[in-house]
């Protein structure tokens, strides 16, 4: 086989590669953004609608629907704009240079332990909270329109953002590794038609920017001190204080260091 057949051969790989690259990008959003998937839905009804419509000569809706597919895709980017910015936003959040902190154990291990004191004090004492960890994907939008605080993370200062007569407190706290980045941030509400209405804002707040992003949010209820988790489009409602740190320590670990630890652990015996 010739260089230039091998070269054609890699070329199409790519080429394909970079095609399924997109498509699973694509759908992965979908799949954890409400809003993109209604917009998804709603674009293939229409196709299926026009299928039929051709397939049975159903001339008027033919017409009707010639128009829709003519000048829907300008539509849907006036009507949906905020949600497709989004989702380019979000393809150049990711981690793809490394932006992002990995934490120590040490670290992680004081992370849990100050937003457990935190939490703990929220609960005893009825204390709205909302606590967001940022992950892999950014949360700049966010913090650009938010009070910048950048300090190291404490119980004391959480306490002093929640404490029901200061001017954050009806904000969300945003933490980016090790440090709270900003308070007061307002977050887009989960427009899910499931979510209980009985839930308040910061419930519908923090499950809105789960939605959109794979962000950690730490709710507490002012109304009966309930503390829950959202993380992954889903929400872990009323834990207890035991299951609430489990479920953060398990959120905020890589997932890649149990290999090393196996990998780790293997050698030991062998050294052995």
């Amino acid at each position: 086989m010739s260089l230039t057949a091998i070269w054609g051969v890699i070329t199409k790989i790519i080429d394909i590669g970079i095609v399924w690259l997109a498509f699973y990008y694509i759908l992965k959003n979908v799949k954890n953004n409400i809003k993109l998937a209604l917009i998804v839905k709603g674009v293939v009804i229409i196709l299926i609608i026009k299928i039929l419509s051709d397939l049975l000569n159903l001339y008027t809706v033919g017409v009707l629907l010639e128009y829709i597919v003519s000048w829907g895709p300008l539509a849907l980017i006036v009507i949906f704009q905020p949600e497709i910015r989004s989702a380019l936003e979000n393809l150049g959040r990711t981690q793809l240079l490394g932006r992002h902190k990995i934490l120590t154990v040490d670290e992680r291990e004081r992370v849990v332990f100050e937003i457990m004191k935190a939490v703990e004090y929220f609960k005893k004492n009825r204390v709205g909270a909302l606590i967001v960890i940022e992950r892999e994907i950014s949360l700049q939008e966010y913090i650009e329109n938010a009070t910048k605080i950048y300090a190291d993370l404490t119980d004391d200062l959480l306490e002093s953002i929640f404490f029901p007569n200061s001017p954050l407190h009806d904000g969300g706290v945003i933490i980016q590794g090790d440090r709270i980045t900003c308070a007061g941030a307002i977050f887009k509400t989960s427009m899910n038609p499931n979510v209980s209405k009985r839930l308040g804002t910061r419930h519908r707040a923090a499950l809105g920017i789960v939605e959109e992003s794979d962000a950690i949010a730490l709710i507490v209820s002012e109304e009966n001190g309930r503390i829950s988790i959202a993380c992954n489009n889903e929400l872990n409602y009323n834990l207890t204080l035991d299951e609430f740190r489990m479920k953060l320590i398990d959120e905020l670990s890589p997932k890649e260091e149990v290999f090393f630890e196996a990998e780790n652990e293997e050698g030991g015996d062998n050294n052995a």
